[in-house]
């Protein structure tokens, strides 16, 4: 009875005993100082109060467009990046799994023997006699090495972080994914008008091209306006193939995105070329506060979070290993007379790596570098991040005052056209009149189509750098359906890939 009260009072103060310290330094979220003073108005996008702000979680909705909204949507359950991304939270959440095993008792081992031991006589042995007997056993050893340190409380922090980086990280994916897709539906679109403009403009010129080729067969023209007026035909003839190159890449590039072999579009069947006019966009919360909630700059909080534990677990290898350590054995035999026997043993054990060589010390110093790299990455994320918003902002300030420009050159453009086409048919003016007229018209409605498909490009890029676009998912909605019937038919996932999921806005 001694024996076992023993052993109990070494358990409880070993258990008292790992409650004691954890080593390495606790999160913090790095400073970012200049971010207090980073007071852009966005030239002119954001209005403290009375804004009608777009709801950034479905920005796409403002475009009011039934196919971009369906193709988002398609992409998000059909995108490879978005499943990999998914998978990864599944990935991330079984390692977290494993973490918190660690906790406990790290071995636990049963084992079993049994054995027919026979003998027989040997050459020059006349007994005749042979022996046989049975031997068997079966035993059961738990090794538990205490959290002391804290070593295993930093393991579970770091997989925790982990874990919620994915979370975070596939929210990213869905924000770069919804922006990749618009700005390809847009390309389509700009490109696909081009080409139309540029076939308007052909069939104008060769109109040109036909007249003056009878007037030349008159001889009422020159040669010269007839070569003329046939190179800018043709000139603008030969542009068509590469923006028809152009628009089957951007379909291509669209076909992947929604998940597809390239080719497989129906969706932009018979679809109009026009690109939407837009209202003005505007914002209602201070920039700094909508740029620290983007989903990139929380996974990068989320990764310094987790490399900050490991810096714990690396420390804890400088300092003594405390174990506890239990058998139980029982063995027998089938001998006459044996006996069969029950064995146990309970007991701490102590290990301590003392001549390590400066390895463990580096170690620590390996993690630390790689928690400041983390830091270091951190920061720059933000700085991109304000960057991209910034950037993104003043382009679609920008592109929306040059539209109107445009809009006055193109008026100008088609009114020099009419006017050196109808002096020229007065005879008050040379042939050289139309054709410039003409230049200068395909000019400028390529400058319009351009510069409509760059302001609604930069629309869409000040979405995705204000981090809009994601919507928090469900533990059904994250796996589809027949990938998880796949994986549960090679693994027993029990109920983790359709286990609710925890909001990931919080703080690491």
């Amino acid at each position: 009875m001694s024996h076992v009260k023993a052993a109990l009072v070494t358990v409880c103060s070993a258990l008292l005993l790992q409650a004691c310290t954890t080593l390495g330094p606790d999160y913090e979220e790095p400073p970012v100082e200049w971010l207090q003073d980073w007071q852009t108005d966005l030239y002119g996008q954001y209005e403290p109060a009375n804004a009608a702000q777009a709801d950034l979680d479905f920005w796409w909705m403002a475009f009011n467009d039934p196919v971009l909204t369906g193709l988002i949507e398609t992409a998000k359950r059909e995108n490879p990046g978005i499943r990999i991304a998914a998978l990864a939270i599944v990935q991330s959440r079984a390692l977290l799994g494993v973490a918190t095993g660690s906790q406990y008792p790290q071995v636990q081992k049963l084992d079993g023997a049994y054995a027919r031991n026979d003998t027989w006589p040997t050459e020059g042995d006349n007994s005749g006699n042979n022996a046989n007997f049975n031997t068997y056993g079966a035993g059961a050893t738990i090794a538990w090495e205490l959290d002391f340190w804290g070593r295993w409380q930093r393991t579970v922090e770091s997989a925790d972080a982990g874990f919620y980086a994915s979370l975070t990280n596939q929210q990213n994916v869905q924000v770069l994914l919804s922006a990749q897709v618009a700005q390809s539906y847009f390309s389509w679109r700009t490109v696909k008008r081009q080409i139309e403009i540029a076939q308007e403009n052909a069939s104008l010129q060769q109109r040109s091209f036909e007249i003056t080729s009878r007037l030349f067969e008159r001889g009422q023209s020159s040669e010269l306006d007839l070569q003329q007026a046939r190179n800018q035909y043709l000139t603008t003839l030969a542009s068509i193939p590469a923006l028809e190159i152009s628009l089957r890449q951007v379909e291509n590039a669209l076909s992947v995105l929604l998940g597809r072999y390239p080719g497989d579009l129906p969706e932009l069947a018979g679809l109009d070329a026009e690109l939407p006019v837009l209202e003005a966009v505007m914002i209602d919360e201070i920039p700094a506060s909508l740029l620290m909630r983007r989903p990139d700059i929380r996974t990068s909080a989320w990764r310094v979070a987790a490399q900050s534990a490991q810096i714990g677990v690396a420390k804890a290898d400088l300092y003594p290993s405390i174990s506890l350590l239990g058998t139980v054995g029982w063995s027998g035999s089938s001998v006459n007379d044996s006996t069969t026997t029950l064995a146990s043993s309970v007991g701490p054990s102590f290990s301590w790596k003392v001549l390590n060589y400066g390895r463990i010390k580096n170690a620590v110093r390996v993690q630390d570098a790689l928690l400041q790299q983390a830091i270091e990455g951190y920061q720059a994320t933000v700085l991109q991040a304000a960057q991209e918003i910034d950037s993104a902002a003043v382009g679609v300030v920008k592109t929306q005052e040059q539209k109107a420009i445009l809009a006055e050159s193109l008026d100008a453009a088609q009114r020099s056209l009419e006017l050196a086409t109808k002096r020229y048919q007065e005879g008050y003016s040379d042939f050289q009149r139309v054709l410039d007229a003409q230049r200068a018209l395909a000019a400028a409605s390529n400058s319009y189509v351009s510069n409509q498909g760059a302001h609604v490009g930069a629309v869409v890029a000040f979405y995705k750098a204000l981090g809009g676009g994601w919507q928090p998912l469900s533990g059904e909605e994250l796996i589809p359906a027949a990938t998880r019937q796949q994986m549960e038919a090679r693994t027993d996932w029990n109920d983790m890939l359709v286990a609710p999921l925890p909001d990931s806005d919080g703080e690491p």
